[in-house]
């Protein structure tokens, strides 16, 4: 069995902490710190998931509020041992070229693209932790037959937890976090066979 490299060794017994992340020029692209762990995305992202972001990103920053911003693959600091990194997030942070990272209190819509080795993450863990965060709006996209699905999450504050507000197939449709009006099917090209059927 090979060793780990010496970067790979937490600095402390309790583990890595938020801060750890921007002293890691060795980790790889999209490290998160899920309870003082590091977690790398050790699989090749698929093309789908790329154009996915890549098209919502593009279709949010036509609809955000001013004041707001969108962004891709930035990191929440939520607690000192958590600092995920989702998808997508609208913030109303001011624009910092050198920032790294975010407070809770300056995002209002996070959003995660499910894929096979971060399914219980987006689903079960990150749900649970940016609802204790006090992030007031969760999308969570998956993928139906080659189509994003989106499960839009709101906070009940009451409770810390999301409630469900909807899933969302062809067209998504939202009055908050602020109006939005998308066409789910055009986010993606179509497979060559659907468009040959339709």
């Amino acid at each position: 069995m090979s060793e780990l490299p010496e970067w790979m060794y937490p600095p402390r017994i309790e583990g890595w902490f938020a801060e750890d992340l921007d002293r890691l020029p060795q980790a790889p692209s999209h490290t998160e710190l899920i309870d003082g762990a590091l977690v790398f995305m050790m699989s090749p992202q698929r093309w789908w998931h790329g154009e996915l972001v890549t098209d919502l990103v593009i279709a949010l920053r036509g609809r955000v509020p001013e004041g707001s911003r969108v962004g891709r693959e930035m990191t929440i600091r939520l607690d000192k041992r958590n600092r995920p990194e989702p998808d997508l997030i609208v913030t109303t942070a001011e624009y910092e070229p050198g920032r790294t990272q975010f407070a809770p209190n300056e995002v209002s819509l996070v959003v995660e693209v499910v894929s096979p080795e971060s399914a219980h993450r987006d689903r079960v863990v990150k749900l649970r932790k940016y609802a204790e965060a006090g992030i007031p709006h969760y999308w969570l996209i998956e993928e139906e037959d080659g189509l994003p699905v989106v499960h839009a999450y709101e906070l009940d504050a009451n409770v810390s937890a999301y409630a469900p507000a909807g899933i969302f197939r062809k067209r998504l449709e939202r009055p908050v976090p602020f109006p939005v009006d998308i066409d789910l099917t055009a986010l993606v090209p179509a497979p060559r066979a659907k468009r040959a059927a339709d």
